[in-house]
């Protein structure tokens, strides 16, 4: 199966001060590094769901994909698939540009739990939506879905197309950085690795 990936880094970071999260510094890195080094092994091509400056990530060297409709994460996702469908991917897999502990075997866990369905990552009963397999063929549903006018929300579509969920032992893996607190605290994680 060909598998894409997208980093979700639309996000407007009001937590962090409006700081561009995505390259705010975690152990001398920007956060997106963090995640680029975890996720990128997992899949065949990798691109950035942003707006705004596509420069900022120039360093990275990945396609940096605009919104047609800033309506949050489904955007991005659909941006994705947009882009992946003709190049041949069957699916995209995303996650958060404020996950830096994501999981080594995500992509292939989100896969089994999915097949051709789409999946999301559930981790001790809490559920993390954006981070999910989204097959190209779920494309029209998510466009009518975006269009349809009401509060786009992940979990509903999930809903609307009977999303599977991928079961991960460690719910640490799934730590965002939402917060100074939050930074604070993958920092101390971090400095425990070394």
């Amino acid at each position: 199966m060909r598998i894409f990936g997208v980093i979700l880094a639309g996000g407007q970071a009001r937590r962090m001060g409006g700081a561009d999260k995505a390259l705010v510094s975690l152990a001398g890195k920007p956060l997106i590094a963090h995640v680029v080094e975890r996720f990128a092994p997992q899949v065949e091509a990798l691109a950035i769901s942003a707006n705004g400056d596509a420069g900022r990530f120039d360093r990275l060297a990945l396609p940096v994909l605009p919104d047609a409709d800033r309506l949050g994460p489904l955007s991005g996702i659909l941006s994705a698939l947009d882009w992946a469908a003709p190049l041949g991917a069957e699916a995209v897999v995303s996650v958060p540009v404020d996950a830096p502990f994501l999981p080594g075997d995500l992509v292939p866990h989100l896969v089994l739990a999915g097949g051709d369905d789409v999946a999301i990552a559930v981790a001790a009963g809490h559920e993390h939506p954006v981070l999910g397999l989204w097959p190209v063929a779920v494309r029209g549903r998510l466009a009518a879905f975006l269009a349809s006018g009401s509060k786009p929300k992940v979990l509903d579509f999930c809903a609307q197309v009977g999303a599977k969920r991928a079961e991960f032992a460690d719910d640490r893996a799934f730590l965002n950085v939402n917060t100074p607190q939050d930074l604070a605290r993958a920092e101390a994680v971090i400095g425990g690795q070394r």
